[in-house]
């Protein structure tokens, strides 16, 4: 096992580019929902460089600040095109299946603290036979404020009865490491996302992976 994950207490992990792709399905909802405001498509590049942000900062990334205005508008049309595609568009990523058993069975507490929605994670997990292996998991509906504030990484490890230093957080992108830092929990970085090595310079991260499987390699 990584050191830097077998020191901790309780792992925590980001979902999106770090657990699982769904990256197809969030492409199909964002140029669904920027269509209905009257806008044109975004690259699939460009959204994928929004994956992690909560959907209000992402449409003013990909539209302009000008049309967070609109912003619950565009929030209702990608939430209906999600429930149509979203579980059924993710994929979980190599080795991700096989470290989430292991840590399970290796008696450490396993979260997933997400800028999703809490059930669409549920139900990723429980169609591949995976939610008896994490114990809580804190979506965008469940805290006030997203990533990168500290409130959904708080809300898991208290839900654990583990201390935020002795959580690790497993994450892709700058959210997941200033929201982290913020909270006083440990980060790995993996760079299974759209950020490179070099942007997690400045953060206090305990190690760079090349994705979640080398949390625990396989054997």
């Amino acid at each position: 096992m990584n050191q830097a994950v077998a020191a901790a207490r309780a792992v925590l992990f980001d979902f999106d580019f770090t657990l699982a792709d769904s990256s197809e399905g969030i492409v199909v909802c964002m140029n669904h929902a920027l269509d209905r405001l009257g806008l044109p498509p975004a690259s699939a590049d460009a959204i994928r460089r929004t994956i992690g942000l909560d959907l209000h900062t992402a449409l003013g990334v990909l539209a302009g600040e000008e049309w967070r205005s609109r912003e619950d508008e565009f929030l209702e049309h990608f939430v209906r095109k999600a429930d149509d595609v979203m579980v059924a568009s993710t994929s979980f990523l190599p080795g991700a299946a096989r470290v989430l058993r292991t840590l399970h069975e290796a008696g450490y507490p396993v979260g997933v603290v997400t800028t999703k929605y809490r059930h669409r994670v549920e139900d990723a997990l429980q169609r591949d036979g995976l939610r008896a292996f994490v114990e809580v998991i804190v979506g965008a509906d469940d805290v006030p404020r997203p990533k990168p504030a500290p409130d959904g990484l708080l809300q898991a490890a208290d839900s654990l009865g583990i201390p935020t230093g002795d959580c690790v957080f497993v994450g892709d992108s700058e959210v997941d490491a200033r929201a982290a830092q913020a909270a006083g929990v440990g980060f790995v970085a993996v760079l299974s996302g759209t950020t490179t090595e070099e942007e997690f310079d400045g953060y206090p991260v305990r190690a760079v992976l090349g994705g979640v499987g080398e949390v625990v390699p396989a054997e």
